[in-house]
Parts: structure tokens; sequence; C-alpha cells
């Protein structure tokens, strides 16, 4: 096994630590839905399983995480705007 191999590994590994931590703050009530934290969890979690999956072969897994990485981005972006709308309404 060559370091290119465990470093996806690696990647692999600390993806599924992000996700279950993002999982387990959000269900002790640690982190909101929407908050950034958890999105930013789940985009960084999706993009490690995405190069693991990837490389392994495992396009479902890989196409499933694309989606779980936008849905993330999306959601990053729509609390953003309305964080910002809100922002200006306070002024």
């Amino acid at each position: 096994m060559d370091g290119y191999h465990i470093a996806i590994e690696v990647i692999g590994w600390l993806a599924a630590a992000i996700i279950l931590a993002s999982y387990i703050m959000l269900s002790l009530g640690r982190i909101a839905a929407r908050g950034y934290l958890y999105q930013w969890m789940n985009v960084i979690g999706a993009s490690g399983f995405v190069l693991n999956s990837g490389y392994n072969g495992a396009l479902p897994s890989a196409g499933l995480n694309v989606v779980w990485a936008l849905m993330g981005v999306f959601t990053l972006w729509s609390v953003w705007r309305a964080r910002k709308a809100a922002a200006a309404t306070v002024h």
C-alpha cells in the first residue's frame, strides 16, 4: 500500500468521523441544523467521502455524497442570505 492509497483511506475515515460527530452534536442539541458549523461539517465530510468513494470505485456512494455536499453548500448560501437580509432590515 503506497502513501497515496493510505492518504485516501485516512481522508475517508476522517470524513466518517466528521459526519458522525456532526450528527451526534445535532442529535444532542449542541448545534443547529441550519447553523454554519453543522453545514460545513457535512460539506467537508461529504467531500472526503467523494474522494474516498471515487478512488475506490464506489460510484453510487460518490454520487450521493456529491449531492450531500451540494445540499450543504446550498444551505450555507441560503442561511447566509437570510441572515444578511435580516441584518439589513434591522439597520
